[in-house]
């Protein structure tokens, strides 16, 4: 039983594999014409209205989604609610991708032609330009696909994976045209993780010099230490007169030391401390602490200026409670 179950689902991704394929195989021309004009919208001042019905609708609604969330603004329109009065959500410059595979979904059909009354142009995503729906719209982009996962080639399986790979497709190669960045897209990921890697600075989440321990280098361990337990920090950073960084010491070094010599804490930290540690400049964004972190292998980043003066320390310990880790 077991090795018959695995041989379907083999054969279901076998088959919506082929169909991808299949798909970027065909991509020519009339791809770049759908980029082009999609574009074209956007800085006309409009934006794209994604309508289909069932499982294309379903699928709308994500190319939608995504396609707003990568700089092109992007609606969804139910074909049936547009007859009730979510036509409106049509202005002037506005383009329409109508989805069905099949070119012949009755509820989305019979809103097109007043959808074309109010102005706007429409492309057809389906199988064939030969279907009702590319006879009705101004351009027709076809994406066929040899076949259906369902064994009755009947239930939306390997057209739903091809139409979700179509619109990420068409959605970050927008992207690429029109110059769409990180932290564009991290406005408008205000609310979430992604949107603090890719919108705070090391500024933002680090301690400021008030809540870090910063001692001079002729102080002795025991001091540090002092300074470390004061400022509830697991490290302390050696700054000069001028809170010029040259070093760091850690309650890991101070463990290392004290293993080798019982007299560490009478140390002047400036003989013992882990010269040139490593540092950002505030205007660092947070995701490249993160990899700086990882790839280090280490709990804490000094933050510095561009004349290296100590403006503050990041601590690993501190990233849960901002949602960054």
């Amino acid at each position: 039983m077991s090795s018959s179950i695995l041989k379907r689902a083999r054969e279901v991704f076998d088959i919506e594999i082929e169909g991808l394929t299949t798909l970027r195989d065909r991509l020519d021309e009339n791809f770049e014409t759908l980029v082009e004009r999609c574009s074209a919208t956007i800085d006309a001042g409009g934006k794209l209205i994604i309508t289909g019905v069932g499982k294309s609708g379903h699928i709308g609604r994500k190319i939608a989604a995504t396609l707003s969330s990568v700089g092109t603004p992007s609606v969804f329109m139910h074909p049936v609610e547009a007859r009730h009065g979510d036509l409106g959500v049509i202005q002037e410059n506005d383009l329409m991708l109508a989805i069905s595979y099949s070119g012949e979904t009755e509820e989305l059909l019979v809103v097109l032609p007043p959808a074309k009354r109010l102005g706007v142009d429409i492309i057809g995503i389906t199988a064939s330009a030969k279907s009702t729906l590319g006879s009705v719209c101004d351009f027709v982009y076809e994406m066929p696909v040899p076949r259906e996962a369902c064994p009755f080639n009947l239930a939306p399986t390997t057209t739903t994976t091809a139409l979700l790979a179509l619109g990420d497709a068409l959605a970050l190669v927008l992207l690429e045209q029109r110059g769409f960045t990180k932290s564009d897209y991290g406005r408008r990921h205000p609310g979430g993780a992604i949107g603090r890697l890719v919108t705070m600075t090391a500024g933002d989440i680090m301690r400021d010099t008030e809540r870090t321990a910063i001692v001079s280098p002729d102080r002795t361990v025991r001091e540090t230490l002092y300074a470390m337990s004061h400022a509830r920090c697991g490290s302390a950073i050696i700054a000069d007169e001028n809170r010029k960084l040259l070093g760091i010491f850690t309650d890991g070094d101070f463990r290392r030391w004290a293993e080798k010599d019982p007299d560490i804490l009478k140390k002047i930290i400036g003989d013992v401390m882990t010269p040139g540690p490593v540092a950002v400049e505030k205007e660092i964004l947070v995701a490249e602490v993160l990899k700086i972190l990882e790839k280090r292998c280490i709990d804490d980043i000094v933050v510095v200026n561009k004349e290296n003066i100590v403006q503050g320390i990041i601590d690993v310990q501190d990233l849960p409670a901002l949602k960054i880790m």
